[in-house]
């Protein structure tokens, strides 16, 4: 099955410095269908303006994940880490037993991010910071892991987190397909930062949202260029 989540659909919240889109239930907004996928818990389209962000405000026992899709947002906590992750950059936060952070724009435009959430699969683990580059150039048709918990996935470069799951993106050219095998009782959430794409067949506009649940074969083709994150978890 495959739930194509159009943007308009999406929860709304506008705080006037922060316009955010919600593709599970998430503050005041509240969806019965959409309360997640597995252990994947948030997906947060943000908007943030320039010279603002989130105050210092405390996190446990979540994996927390920021791909920065234009603009850089700066982060900065109570354990000493600081960090400015900018467009093709992903950084990740363990909270573990517990880690209070801030998030500001400090840049003279908009930044604006997609905010992950996934459960961990262990309470109580030491907290971590980490951040990766992301090159947003077309090539070869797969997806780079970006954080994952998987077994191999730290190996081969990707930044660690504490759930057996996976946050991936490729960029893709006009035409390009790509083709996902799903394991049993796996699924997925794909979105696309920028550009289009049919999957399976449905359509997927730019920041709209696909659940893929008990597909074995997922195929992917690039309607015009197109940047792609996905999101792999246990169902």
């Amino acid at each position: 099955m495959i739930d194509i989540r159009p943007f308009d659909s999406l929860g709304h919240a506008d705080f006037g410095w922060l316009n955010a889109r919600h593709h599970f239930s998430f503050g005041q907004y509240k969806h019965a269908e959409r309360m997640g996928l597995g252990r994947l818990r948030v997906w947060n389209d943000d908007e943030i303006a320039a010279g603002t962000g989130f105050d210092p405000h405390p996190h446990r026992d979540m994996e927390i994940i920021t791909y920065v899709r234009e603009g850089a947002i700066t982060h900065r906590d109570n354990l000493g880490n600081e960090g400015r992750t900018e467009a093709g950059d992903v950084q990740i936060m363990s909270a573990g037993t517990g880690v209070t952070h801030s998030e500001y724009n400090l840049e003279p435009t908009a930044t604006k991010i997609f905010q992950i959430w996934i459960q961990p699969d262990q309470l109580g683990t030491n907290p971590n910071w980490g951040a990766k580059s992301f090159p947003k150039t077309t090539g070869e048709a797969r997806f780079e892991v970006l954080a994952g918990g998987r077994d191999g996935d730290v190996a081969a470069g990707a930044l660690p987190i504490n759930a057996d799951a996976a946050v991936m993106a490729t960029t893709l050219a006009k035409g390009q397909m790509l083709k996902l095998t799903l394991a049993p009782g796996r699924a997925a959430y794909l979105v696309p930062a920028r550009g289009s794409a049919t999957v399976n067949g449905h359509t997927l506009g730019e920041r709209d949202g696909a659940a893929i649940e008990g597909e074995r074969e997922v195929t992917i083709i690039a309607t015009d260029e197109v940047e792609l994150v996905l999101v792999e978890v246990a169902a």
